[in-house]
């Protein structure tokens, strides 16, 4: 499904393996650039001026503190530098204080705008890829993975940034603490670094803790939905699942808070030892300028600027080492996303495709057709080998399972045969512009979408370059019989259908099925496929479509799935699947006198009617 990446073992983070996915931080760059580059460019150049505001601060704090000793011990001297001194440590720390606002402001923009361009970048990937890889769990916990970095990962670029801002304070404080004494660079380091690995340790089991969670959350995610939906009350209270649902919710719930509150106790209770050497370190360090002053080796001001410094540089120096692992974890954590793009379709598109054939001249042919879904040894369909001539009405018959929904997403390149070909007019399928085959073929599938949208809207998406077409859409209306429906619907077609959206309308099993028989009149479609057409449908109903369908699709090649020998009769031929090959083909009356399944099914049906 991708070509293979380092992927981290997530039992099990070594410090290499961090160090490792740092090579993912220039392609999130990347993308944070296309999604704004002056607000990139600008939150850079901000930072840059920001870091020279510490050492900045603390020297002119030195030079204070120097100029008040002077005047106290020579009373009566002239103030003038001193209150310059402070007019510039003033305006130092309105700068500060202005950078670091304009800094949070671009990062909190730039989180928006990444977060928003990664979404719809990920909606694009996922556009491309192959229904059969929808229907994959490993696939769709990789998906679930790189939509979770859509949020937030624009903090790692502002820690990228915020390590290359403290890495050039540091250099500044580093050079005037080095100046008086390099032992306390030493001191700092064997203070800091055993917290940085106990932070880098955690982070690693937390990564691994959230990555094995994945499918779970997702389970819990679905139970909450279950539990709280209009989609679901009906049947949750009919059937009496509250229980249920809740239990399960609380079971799953529960561990994920007995692992992840264990795993916080460990990280809190080590982190509160680490704490307590570093603040050792860092009044050691104290001690010893504070010494010094005593003995006269250094000024006050030099004891305020290098206990000053000493105090920044740990903090930095603690921020720094501790970021980085939060740097490295956001990194692997962007393995997620990256290997996500890596997934690619296996339907593949002819380098010079041919355009749709207009008209159909030989029809469709089924040459020994076979499917199998990924990583499955069961095969959907197998066998398969018939025609579909231009213009003839073929209906799919068969029990649930039979593969008669499968047959016509292979018709339409949802999926590609595993053996075998289809032609199309003599030309494999492959060869044709997926687009240009989709275009033609106006398809309902039984488990359409209800949109919560407008009527209009809900009609439009059968052919959605035609969205603003208002004709074509009450056209397409008025040849399914949902023209009605407009007509008593409170604002018509510019309805918001079902509960989801405040003044929202929720319509009938019948009415909705009547707005979906409408996308597939959306576009002039050469063969129409629909998979029970009519379920929802009283009897009236469904006459009244059927006597309309077969007026709209004179001349035209369709595709009929149906459980009701009613509307299967009016076909051409019936096409009669059993465990996904074909075990009768022939008209309604041939079928019947040769006494097989067919006419077995049919009359198991019709003795309902009696």
């Amino acid at each position: 499904m991708a070509k293979t990446r380092n992927v981290v073992n997530p039992q099990n983070i070594s410090f290499r393996q961090r160090l490792a996915a740092l090579k993912n931080l220039p392609e999130l760059f990347r993308l944070v650039w296309l999604s704004s580059p002056w607000k990139t460019s600008v939150s850079f150049l901000l930072r840059v001026v920001r870091s020279a505001m510490p050492v900045a601060l603390l020297y002119v704090g030195k030079l204070i503190v120097d100029q008040v000793v002077l005047l106290n011990r020579h009373p009566g001297g002239n103030q003038h530098d001193l209150w310059q001194l402070v007019a510039v440590e003033f305006g130092l720390a309105v700068l500060t204080d202005g950078l670091n606002r304009m800094i949070n402001l671009l990062d909190s923009l730039l989180g928006d705008l990444f977060s928003n361009y990664t979404s719809m970048r990920i909606m694009r990937h996922a556009a491309t890829l192959d229904l059969d890889q929808f229907e994959d769990s490993v696939f769709y916990d990789k998906l679930e993975r790189a939509r979770q970095q859509t949020v937030g990962r624009s903090v790692l670029l502002s820690q990228v940034m915020s390590q290359v801002q403290d890495f050039i304070s540091m250099g500044f404080l580093i050079t005037g603490l080095a100046a008086f004494n390099p032992w306390l660079i030493l001191l700092l380091l064997v203070a800091i670094i055993p917290a940085f690995l106990g932070e880098s340790y955690f982070n690693s089991q937390n990564y691994a803790l959230t990555r094995s969670q994945t499918p779970e959350r997702r389970e819990l995610d679905y139970v909450r939905y279950l539990g709280a939906s209009d989609e679901t009350a009906k049947e949750v209270k009919i059937f009496g699942l509250a229980d249920f649902i809740i239990n399960r919710f609380e079971t799953l719930s529960n561990r994920f808070y007995a692992d992840n509150s264990k795993l916080a106790v460990k990280r809190s209770a080590w982190g509160t030892f680490f704490s307590v050497l570093g603040s050792m370190g860092y009044y050691a360090a104290y001690g010893v300028i504070i010494y010094q002053t005593i003995e006269g080796k250094t000024t006050v001001g030099s004891l305020t600027f290098l206990a000053g410094s000493f105090r920044q540089l740990s903090s930095l120096m603690e921020g720094m080492l501790n970021r980085f692992t939060s740097v490295s974890q956001g990194a692997i954590y962007l393995n997620d996303f990256l290997e996500f793009f890596e997934i690619k379709p296996r339907i593949t598109v002819a380098a010079a495709p041919l355009p749709f054939p207009n008209p159909i001249k030989q029809g469709f042919t089924f040459e020994d057709v076979g499917f199998r879904y990924h990583n499955q040894t069961a095969w959907a369909n197998r066998h398969l080998n018939f025609t579909l001539a231009p213009g003839e009405k073929l209906a799919l018959v068969g029990e649930n399972g039979a593969g008669k929904t499968t047959l016509v997403k292979l018709m339409a390149r949802l999926y590609d045969p595993t053996e075998g070909r289809i032609l199309l007019d003599g030309v494999d399928l492959k060869l044709y512009a997926i687009e240009d085959l989709r275009l033609n073929l106006g398809v309902i599938f039984q488990d359409y979408i209800r949109y919560q949208m407008t009527l209009s809207q809900n009609i439009a998406v059968g052919n959605i370059s035609q969205i603003n077409n208002q004709a074509l859409i009450e056209r397409a209306a008025s040849q399914s019989l949902a023209d009605a429906l407009a007509e008593k619907l409170p604002q018509h077609y510019n309805q918001w259908l079902g509960r989801r959206f405040n003044d929202g309308v929720e319509l009938s099993g019948g009415e909705w099925q009547k707005v979906a028989l409408a996308r597939a009149y959306m576009k002039d479609a050469q063969v129409l496929i629909l998979d029970e057409p009519t379920a929802a449908l009283d009897a009236r109903a469904e006459y009244e479509v059927f006597q309309r369908f077969a007026e709209l699709t004179e001349g035209k090649s369709a595709v009929l799935i149906s459980h009701r020998f009613s509307t299967a009769r009016l076909a051409n031929r019936i096409l009669v699947l059993d465990k996904g090959t074909v075990l009768e083909i022939g008209t309604h009356a041939e079928l019947l006198l040769k006494n097989g399944r067919y006419a077995e099914l049919f009359r198991l049906q019709a003795q309902g009617y009696q």
